[in-house]
Formats: structure tokens, C-alpha cells, sequence
């Protein structure tokens, strides 16, 4: 293990954030808030540290496959641990586990709250707070890998596998570094548009930022209790759109942008999730439109919530947690599928539901015809069976922590619905549940012992299990193995 290139790593995650802690300061300075003296204080000291850490030589830069995946989930864990800090120190969240609890949320795009009332806190805090699912939405390391010279042999695509989402990583360009350059340009460009959109709108400057910020990233934070259900319909149009937007694989809009639309529009997930989405919205649709007075509203509803719970932003615009069992059980379905792979939203991933589907007609077509050969294809591509192994391991370690998640929490005495959805929110990286974590209720009665599965489960959600698990296999920490 090369602890000197992890150290490295964190080094450049810790000046990371405290840089873009001093952003809530602008804030603190136009409404007038105390709080902000907090986040530069912090900021700097996060600076300093940072600066300290990477003042030792480093004989091998190389970052290979184990160092890249435990300095990963190191890294997540480090950035949560110290991004909580704010809202303790200045009083608005007191307890250190509810402010952990609630920054893992936020960085890892989540969603979920222990908040009763955001409408107190702070504008400083809140902009952290939604702030925090930007800079999760990507990936804090992928925006590191743009800064930090490359490493030798271009090892820091060990970095980019371990934290980006999906069943597998691949580069736009030969280097790394250019990789992630172009996949912020995107998701910079198209957070840009939306601002533009919602200020043409009308939207205050402030939640502006904020729904923004929370839409990019599939986040679902927002600055009023009632989520986005006071916005206007134009809004939660647009809202909507960018939700679905952002849960699209990336690399189409890399293709689409270079002029590559044959390869673009062969992707075969995203076929799939547009599909699931547009079918969702509806048959929900179809079912509550008794329940509003147009059949816009009641189409405006369904796919407001079907695009927030299947990209797992976790916005709402109405308590969805009322609506009939189908309606809801189309949404607790889409909670465990999410978005696209190498998109910003969580969940199994289409890409992974889809490969299932042909790995179940394979085996199918492999009975009627035990002599001939078979494969999967995706995209016209046969699939390497290493990623279908990959497939099997997650799925089998998914469930697993699911079941073990439930199991842990249910010592909290609440109903099955309410531990169920809240380990889907969580480890899916949603927001929201059903029953007692519904839209209109939060997360704050779970004990201690409980915050601390759903914190973990919602860092192994967000790093695709593996980043988190490998910190608790004792060969990791070997000096061979």
C-alpha cells in the first residue's frame, strides 16, 4: 500500500474544500450573515492543512488500482467529516452526527434530512448545504483529477473507475486529466443554462442557485419546506426537465457535441431510461389525475416526481407519500433502478437492469440451444464477461447491505415501509421515503446507531459499494496482498 500517494490525495481534497468553503462566504456578506465568518475560518484551515499534507517527497505517484479505490472512499469520508463542521459551529444544527448525517446527504447527492424546518437556517448554510450536491453531482475527485499533474503512466484513471458511477469507465480522450475537463465543461455548461432558464423565469437569484445546484447533482435539497411545490408550473417544467436531463450517461453528450450522432443515439440505456420514465409518468398519471383539477397538473405531478425519484434528486411537489399503492409502488421500483451510468444520479443504474434482462434471455436462449454459443450485447458491443462478474458481485453485495441495513435499523421499532424506503433513499441515494421519511416528514427519530447505517449507505451508494467496502477488508491495509 502506498499510504504516501493516499496522503497526497487527501492533501489535494482538503485544500479542495476549503476553497470552495470561502464561496458561502459571498453569501454571508450579501444578506448580512455572522455565519459566514465560520466557513472562512474553516476554509482556511482546511487550506493550510491540505498545503502541510503535500509537502512530503513521494517516490512512486503511481495510483494504482487498490491505492485509487481506497483513497476514494478515504476521500469521501475525509470530505464529509470536515464539511459537517460548519453547521455545528454555528449552532444550526448542534448535534455533530444530525450535521454528519446531513452533509453525507448533501455531498453524496442524497437528499435525505433530519431538518424539520430549512426555512431557519441560514442562507449561508443553506447555499453550503445545497452547494455540497454540486460538488457531489461529478465527483469531488474527478474535479480534482482537471488541477493535479498527472501521475505516471496515467494510473489516475484507477481514480476516475473508483468514483464514477456505472458499470464501467471509460475515457473521451487519451488523457485523464483532459477527461475530466470535458466532463465539467459539460455538467458546467448545463448548469449554466438553467440558471438562465430560471432567471428568465422569474425565480429568486437565491433559490435559483440553490434548485439548481440540487438539480445538477440529483441532490433534492431545498431552501423551502414545501421542496418546489411553491414554484410555478413553467418552473416545475423546467425542473423536471433538467432532473431527467442530468440522469442521462454523459458520454452522450460528448458524442452529441462532437457531431458523433449515430454513436450517440445508440445507447441502448438511454433508450431504456427514457422509456421507463415516459411509461412511469403515465400510468401515474393516469391513476391520480382525479386527484387535480386539469390533466396538466396531474401529468406536471406525476412526471415531476417519476424524473425526481428515477434520477434520485428527490425534489417533490406534492406529498406523494398519499397517493394510491400503485402509484407508489411505480416509485419505490424506481428508486432501486435509477438513473444512467456515468450520469450524476444514483440507483442501480439502467445500464445494469438492462444488462440483467439480456443476461436472463441468454440464459434462456441457452436451454433451448445447449450446443450454441451465446453472448450479451450492449450498445452492438459484446459485453466482456469481466463486466458481467462485476455485475453479479455488485448486485449480490447491493442486496446483501440492503438486507443487513433493514435488519439493523428495524431495532428503532418503526414500520417495515419506513426502514425499507429509507434504506432504498439512502443506499439509491434518493431523499425521500415512504411512511415516516415520506416528502413531508424527515430522518431526524432515527437513533444514532441507525444515522450511522444510513450515512454508510448512502457513501456506499454514491461509490458504487466497492470504494466503501474495500476500507473494511483487512487485506487492504497489507503491505502485499
Amino acid at each position: 500500500m502506498n499510504y504516501a500517494v493516499i496522503g497526497r490525495i487527501l492533501s489535494w481534497v482538503l485544500r479542495t474544500e476549503g476553497l470552495l468553503m470561502l464561496l458561502p462566504c459571498i453569501i454571508a456578506v450579501a444578506y448580512g450573515e455572522k455565519q459566514g465568518f465560520v466557513y472562512l475560518v474553516l476554509g482556511l484551515v482546511a487550506i493550510a492543512a491540505g498545503w502541510a499534507l503535500s509537502l512530503k517527497h513521494i517516490k512512486n505517484p503511481a495510483i494504482y488500482q487498490r491505492e485509487g479505490f481506497v483513497s476514494v472512499g478515504l476521500s469521501w469520508v475525509v470530505l464529509s467529516l470536515y464539511g459537517a463542521i460548519p453547521f455545528v459551529l454555528t449552532g444550526e444544527i448542534p448535534s455533530y452526527l444530525n450535521a454528519l448525517f446531513e452533509i453525507v446527504s448533501g455531498f453524496t447527492t442524497t437528499g435525505s434530512s433530519i431538518l424539520a424546518e430549512v426555512e431557519t437556517m441560514s442562507h449561508t448554510s443553506l447555499f453550503w448545504r445545497s452547494f455540497s450536491h454540486w460538488i457531489g453531482g461529478m465527483g469531488v475527485l474527478v474535479f480534482i483529477l482537471m488541477m493535479i499533474p498527472s501521475s505516471s503512466g496515467g494510473t489516475q484513471i484507477n481514480l476516475m473507475k473508483a468514483e464514477s458511477p456505472g458499470p464501467d469507465v471509460s475515457k473521451f480522450v487519451p488523457r485523464v486529466k483532459n477527461t475530466a475537463i470535458v466532463l465539467y465543461r459539460i455538467y458546467l455548461g448545463m448548469t449554466l443554462l438553467m440558471i438562465a432558464i430560471l432567471a428568465f423565469s422569474g425565480m429568486n437569484w437565491f433559490h435559483n442557485l440553490c434548485i439548481t445546484f440540487g438539480t445538477a447533482g440529483t441532490g433534492g435539497f431545498g431552501v423551502l419546506n414545501d421542496s418546489c411545490a411553491s414554484y410555478t408550473p413553467f418552473q416545475q417544467w423546467v425542473i423536471t426537465f433538467f432532473m431527467i436531463a442530468f440522469g442521462v450517461n454523459f458520454s452522450f453528450y460528448y458524442l452529441f457535441l462532437t457531431f458523433h450522432f449515430r454513436a450517440a443515439f445508440q445507447f441502448e440505456e438511454i433508450r431504456a431510461y427514457l422509456l421507463i420514465i415516459l411509461v412511469a409518468g403515465l400510468s401515474i398519471a393516469w391513476q391520480i389525475h382525479p386527484r387535480f383539477l386539469t390533466m396538466e397538473e396531474a401529468l406536471r405531478a406525476a412526471f415531476f416526481q417519476v424524473g425526481s425519484i428515477m434520477t434520485t434528486t428527490g425534489f417533490s411537489t406534492v406529498d406523494f407519500d398519499l397517493w394510491p399503492s400503485f402509484s407508489k409502488t411505480v416509485l419505490v421500483a424506481l428508486m432501486v433502478v435509477g438513473a444512467c451510468a456515468g450520469s450524476t444520479g444514483g440507483g442501480v443504474k439502467v445500464s445494469r437492469v438492462v444488462l440483467v434482462i439480456k443476461s436472463i434471455q441468454e440464459e434462456l436462449r441457452q436451454l433451448l440451444h445447449p450446443h450454441g454459443v451465446q453472448c450479451i450485447r450492449l450498445d452492438g458491443k459484446i459485453v466482456d464477461k469481466k463486466i458481467l462478474v462485476s455485475l453479479y458481485v455488485y448486485l449480490t453485495s447491493y442486496f446483501l447491505i440492503f438486507a443487513l441495513s433493514i435488519l439493523v435499523i428495524s431495532l428503532d421499532n418503526f414500520s417495515f415501509t419506513t426502514n425499507f424506503t429509507a434504506v432504498a433513499a439512502t443506499l439509491n441515494n434518493i431523499g425521500p421515503g415512504l411512511d415516516a421519511v415520506g416528502p413531508s416528514r424527515n430522518f431526524a427519530a432515527y437513533s444514532p446507531l441507525s444515522k450511522l447505517v444510513l450515512i454508510f449507505d448512502m457513501l456506499a451508494g454514491r461509490l458504487e459499494l466497492l470504494p466503501m467496502l474495500i476500507l473494511f477488508y483487512p487485506r487492504t491495509w497489507q503491505a502485499k496482498g
